[in-house]
């Protein structure tokens, strides 16, 4: 997760200085199965790729090709079902390094599959932890990540009642669920508070609700392009509350520092996320390397 983190920064930072090209998902859907591809590029660091991925009943496979961006010539085909759920984790990582105060110390979770599990590694290694309360749906699976993730952390990771008890216990709050409607309303938010909402990737479904999106001072996404297209918690909040898409920023921005981020112990920020290519390819450049050496 350190060298994760690391790549994915480094990404930002590419991003933000103009040393990057990273274009959106796009989708075929079919009745049993649909496609998905991405593509980007980090050209300092001699690295080009797609992410290529389909979804069925059966499982979902996850594929990435690595190419050198000087010659074209393909580096690796590279299996990538931990590497997406790690880069995401890192991703939400960095907003909490940039975004959340810092003396922000408890987390509260929303979720508890595979990848809420690299959410709290993470997030716990730019933010010194005292607690974590997670809620899950599946007392099973609770109970399960709960200890899981506490020996793996040496903090106590505690089951919620509800998600509410989680969302009002956090300093930061992450949702990692495939929710199709809210299961963080924002006036559970306690101020200062910090949201990396991970779930929720089409138009139609929401982790968050309008006065969450109301309550966010700073509405940092991944990107723009894709956000507009993919993220039913801002499409459908924005709209609801008569807000544009002019204030939000790309956390790219605030980590190459053009912009400021928080500006107050007080605000509300919120990084939603919903995995770019750079990221992918960024990692996947790191492995190659260490598959080399």
């Amino acid at each position: 997760m350190e060298r994760a983190i690391e790549c994915v920064e480094e990404s930002f930072v590419a991003q933000g200085g103009g040393h990057a090209v990273n274009r959106s998902r796009e989708r075929i859907l079919l009745p049993e199965v649909s496609l998905h591809y991405m593509a980007g590029a980090l050209p300092d660091s001699r690295h080009l790729g797609l992410k290529i991925y389909t979804v069925s009943r059966e499982e979902i496979r996850f594929i990435v090709l690595l190419y050198d961006s000087a010659n074209g010539r393909l580096l690796s085909l590279m299996q990538a079902d931990h590497l997406g759920r790690i880069r995401t984790g890192a991703a939400s990582g960095i907003a909490t390094k940039y975004l959340a105060r810092p003396d922000a110390a408890r987390l509260g979770i929303i979720g508890t599959g595979r990848q809420a599990r690299t959410q709290l590694l993470a997030i716990a290694k730019v933010r010194k932890l005292t607690g974590v309360k997670a809620f899950s749906r599946n007392p099973d699976r609770l109970h399960a990540f709960c200890r899981e993730m506490s020996e793996a952390l040496d903090v106590s990771v505690e089951p919620a009642s509800t998600a509410e008890e989680a969302a009002r216990f956090g300093e930061i709050v992450t949702t990692a669920t495939t929710a199709q409607k809210p299961v963080v309303r924002g006036e559970w938010l306690q101020p200062g508070a910090h949201i990396n909402a991970i779930g929720a990737n089409a138009v139609n479904r929401r982790e968050l609700d309008d006065e969450a999106d109301r309550r966010a001072a700073l509405i940092a996404v991944d990107s723009l392009e894709q956000s507009q297209k993919e993220s039913g918690d801002l499409v459908q909040g924005l709209k609801n509350l008569g807000k544009s898409w002019d204030n939000v920023v790309e956390l790219h921005a605030v980590v190459a520092g053009k912009h400021p981020g928080r500006t107050s112990a007080d605000q509300i920020t919120l990084f939603k996320s919903h995995g770019i290519a750079l990221w992918d390819i960024a990692v996947a450049g790191f492995i190659y390397q260490q598959a080399l050496q």
